[in-house]
């Protein structure tokens, strides 16, 4: 029997991919790029929210974020991380050192190729989920340093287990506080929007259409791995149980409220 789709879970950062054509734009040195790729991505994101059921689309990116971040506004003007070097494509690393060089032209193919053919598959599977149950929950999910990096904008050195994004538009009442509850239920400490704020919204539906729901879930990476090299803790497959759990509640809690 069919399932309509009624959930994305977005993957923004969770790949370490950098592909070898675009390597020579780097600054970098081999090992300084591996030291990056360790302090900057969302290990195993992928694992820890990768529910099984044909209602819920995984759509991650294949790239690494130093790639290109979809999770940035491409236009710099709307995006505030652009002053620091670090938009959609950054330019700079996590300590605000130089990156990489690119002139307009190579920064415009690096956002066809990677970010606007990413965020069409997001656009296109809104709307499958709005036609098939006329309502779509997006849950965005990251984890964060249990240490601010120089680049972030919060450096408050207090981090709780889990940080719940939300927007303004898309992301109701019922939803951060059902999210925020089961969280602590369940003996996480939570924060609302702290040490960062937000959730992905697909851009043709951003701020246009309350029928599409979204949530960011962060959760602090010592939680389930060595920050120092980015491998897993023995405790890995407990958290992701857990973490797995309160995603498949909160999903079935919001096809409930439709």
């Amino acid at each position: 029997m069919h399932q309509s789709l009624s959930t994305i879970i977005h993957i923004p950062h969770s790949s370490t991919e950098i592909p070898v054509d675009y390597l020579p734009s780097f600054l970098l040195s081999p090992e300084e790029i591996h030291s990056e790729l360790t302090k900057m991505t969302d290990h195993y994101t992928d694992e820890l929210f990768g529910i099984n059921s044909p209602r819920v689309a995984i759509v991650r990116f294949p790239v690494s974020r130093l790639i290109v971040d979809p999770e940035r506004f491409s236009d710099d003007s709307h995006e505030i991380m652009a002053q620091y070097g670090m938009g959609a494509v950054y330019t700079c690393t996590s300590d605000l050192k130089a990156l990489r060089v690119l002139d307009d032209g190579k920064r415009q193919q690096l956002l066809e190729r990677y970010y606007h053919s990413h965020h069409r598959r997001l656009n296109a599977l809104t709307d499958k989920c709005l036609q098939e149950t006329g309502r779509c929950l997006i849950i965005d999910g990251h984890s964060f340093p249990s240490v601010p990096l120089p680049y972030e904008l919060d450096q408050v050195l207090d981090r709780s287990d889990i940080c719940i994004g939300t927007d303004p538009f898309h992301t109701p009442d019922w939803l951060k506080e059902f999210a925020s509850e089961i969280f602590r239920q369940n003996g996480f400490s939570v924060a609302l929007d702290h040490p960062f704020s937000g959730s992905l919204v697909p851009s043709d539906f951003y701020l246009r259409d309350k029928r599409v729901a979204s949530i960011m879930v962060e959760i602090r990476r010592d939680l389930y791995v060595n920050e120092l090299t980015g491998s897993r803790l023995d405790t890995f497959h407990l958290t992701q149980n857990v973490l797995r759990d309160i995603i498949m509640n909160i999903i079935i809690r919001a096809e409930a409220l439709k």
